[in-house]
């Protein structure tokens, strides 16, 4: 992609570049027009996006079929054997909306043809009556809404308004694509409105997908439609599928006497972010109130400790509390994903830090995981252990597998890679937020900041740092009106001993927000330093799959152990960390002793059961120093096992 500046493209709107904007409330999101990362951390990530990413997609989806389908449709050719899944149109407007922001970012001029070429061949398939799908009501192709639970023709629609969202919010509402959206939401309301069908669709989005475009266009019809779709979700609508009943849809329990969320993981995230939405924009607190008690409890027993969410694979499922097998964790990047959507909604909401703390958690831990370094290859999942190396994914093929342990070009199912390349897009959008006359930095990366107060003065800041490498980060005023303004800086929940340098005067501050509130002088520079120091982690002992073990965090990051650091005959089952040792910190990661212990050889034909305890001392071992790596870097070197928590030596 061509970059000719750190700029963004010229808009008609006076909204900022964003992809969730609130229709109440005093706290917004910076705009992608607001902040402008440096060489860093996200920055190459976004770089890598632009650069690979997004060609990879367009490649893939060229020589799959996808995008013809869209060509048979709009000229009437009969298409029996549509290539890809019933959602495979989803994934074309997801690499849409990423190109939207990419261009709306940069001011990228291939990105914006991408939009542009893809939406006239996305238009062209168009009814006219503003259904759009390659998949349902054409000829050789099944009826229209035949199959709600399977068929996604809504969740496809959804992801085509938010492409038209970032459209709108990057070059304004004149435009194709705009157009289009438009004509498929009226087609919504008309079809599924109160006096149309009772019903929902099987994979939540689209509730989404209207609420952010009636903002965004300014008609509350769209709002109401979605509304319409919340209250409707968890009244037996949907067939259920044998084996995993109508909690995999979210069809058992209404939304709002849910307790945690449940079933298929993605599905439960989506429908909770359409939900924060529509509680936001209609005043509703007790919904607001539901989907803060559901993040709660599914947070506290149902994520792991790298924010992924779905511990099985059956189902791409929630388990039940506590339920958080390390290596049969499914973590979904698209759940990751889903996580930060609502998460994201939620502290522009309520200004809840601990939302804050899980979207940087889960950036850091599952989204940047996901991609390889050059941008064309991704996990689908994310275990937090492999015990068996994987084999090498073939660049040349579809990987039928959501698992494996390497990272592969591309899957039969493909949401993940462009669910990664619209987040990394529009990342800035969830770094800075403005509340009034306060701007709050809430992830941390090297990046030039100039946000608009509500009383209409700007400030601008420079923010220099290596994080998450390195834990200082130091913010320069540029600029600043003559009137006292609010500065706040998160302090992580896991930065206990930060401080902060104002004026040549150190503080303590607690995890939260770190504030200052004055008349800010230009060329001043205040300086907060968050303790990334790698650190011991215990799981709750609830968590019966990790009991006795311990994970290795260093600031935000996680840690873990790859064979590839171990001698050749040591097995990664046989290392115990060595609570004695020390814990040397080694940026990125960090250097543990460890205590590598060789079972005891087993009878051939003895089952794993015994009448005594295992032996415990006395056996074979010796002791090591092993290196520990950021889990967003491991199986970069090829097929490994890989652990997060490690036994602990007794």
């Amino acid at each position: 992609m061509d970059h000719p500046t750190p700029t963004v493209a010229a808009r008609a709107s006076a909204v900022p570049v964003l992809p969730v904007a609130p229709g109440s409330g005093t706290r917004r999101g910076a705009g992608l027009d607001e902040v402008v990362l440096r060489p860093g951390f996200w920055h190459d990530l976004q770089a890598t996006n632009a650069r690979a990413t997004l060609r990879h997609c367009l490649d893939w989806m060229e020589r799959l079929g996808w995008l013809a389908s869209f060509d048979r449709v709009a000229g009437g050719v009969p298409n029996p054997d549509r290539p890809g899944w019933a959602f495979a149109d989803s994934e074309v407007y997801k690499l849409i909306e990423a190109a939207a922001w990419e261009h709306g970012r940069t001011g990228d001029r291939d990105a914006d043809a991408l939009v542009r070429t893809l939406t006239g061949r996305v238009a062209r398939a168009q009814d006219a009556d503003g259904y759009l799908n390659t998949c349902f009501g054409h000829p050789g192709r099944p009826d229209r809404y035949t199959d709600l639970e399977h068929g996604h023709e809504l969740y496809c629609t959804g992801h085509l308004l938010q492409a038209a969202v970032a459209r709108v919010r990057t070059t304004g509402p004149d435009d194709p694509l705009v157009d289009v959206a438009r004509r498929a939401a009226d087609h919504v309301c008309r079809e599924f409105g109160p006096d149309g069908r009772e019903a929902v669709c099987g994979h939540p989005e689209i509730e989404v997908g209207l609420t952010e475009l009636g903002r965004a266009l300014g008609e509350p019809r769209y709002t109401a439609q979605a509304r319409l779709f919340v209250d409707r979700r968890g009244h037996g609508l949907l067939t259920p599928i044998p084996l995993l009943g109508p909690g995999y849809f979210q069809d058992d329990v209404p939304v709002r006497d849910t307790d945690a969320w449940h079933g298929h993981a993605v599905r439960a995230l989506y429908l909770a972010a359409g939900a924060v939405d529509v509680a936001v924009d209609t005043g509703d607190t007790g919904l607001l109130d539901a989907i803060e008690r559901q993040w709660t409890r599914t947070v506290e027993r149902r994520t792991y400790l790298t924010g992924g969410m779905g511990s099985r694979h059956q189902g791409e499922d929630f388990g039940d509390d506590w339920e958080l097998a390390p290596d049969r964790a499914y973590c979904e990047t698209c759940a990751g994903v889903a996580s930060v959507m609502v998460s994201w909604r939620l502290y522009l909401a309520t200004g809840d830090v601990r939302y804050a703390d899980l979207v940087e958690r889960t950036l850091v831990n599952v989204v940047a995981t996901s991609p390889r370094s050059d941008g064309r290859a991704f996990f689908y999942t994310n275990p937090l252990q492999q015990r068996v190396a994987g084999g090498e994914a073939e660049a040349d093929e579809v990987n039928p597998r959501a698992e494996g342990g390497v990272r592969a070009p591309w899957f039969e199912v493909s949401c993940c890679p462009t669910n990664v390349a619209r987040t990394l897009a529009s990342w800035s959008a969830y770094a800075v937020a403005v509340d009034g006359d306060t701007v709050e930095l809430l992830q941390y990366a090297a990046a030039d900041v100039r946000v608009r107060l509500a009383s209409g003065g700007e400030v601008a800041l420079r923010v220099r740092t290596g994080y998450p490498v390195d834990g200082e980060i130091e913010i320069e005023v540029v600029a600043a009106p003559q009137t006292p303004v609010g500065l706040r800086l998160r302090v992580p929940a896991w930065a206990a001993g930060a401080s902060l340098v104002v004026d040549d005067r150190v503080r303590d501050v607690e995890p939260g927000f770190a504030e200052v509130r004055r008349v800010l002088r230009a060329g001043e520079r205040i300086t907060l330093r968050l303790p990334v120091a790698p650190r011991l982690t215990w799981p709750d002992e609830r968590i019966d799959a990790v009991r006795g073990c311990v994970a290795v965090e260093r600031g935000p990051v996680v840690l873990c152990l790859e064979s590839t650091d171990l001698p050749g005959d040591v097995d990664l089952e046989a290392v115990r960390l060595d609570l004695a040792g020390r814990l040397r910190d080694v940026a990125p990661g960090a250097e543990v002793d460890v205590v590598v212990r060789r079972p005891a050889a087993s009878p051939t034909g003895v089952p794993p059961y015994r009448a005594e305890p295992p032996k415990t001392t006395g056996l074979p071992e010796h002791r090591s120093t092993v290196r520990l790596l950021p889990y967003h870097s491991w199986a970069e070197r090829g097929p490994a096992t890989m652990r997060v928590f490690l036994p602990v030596a007794d």
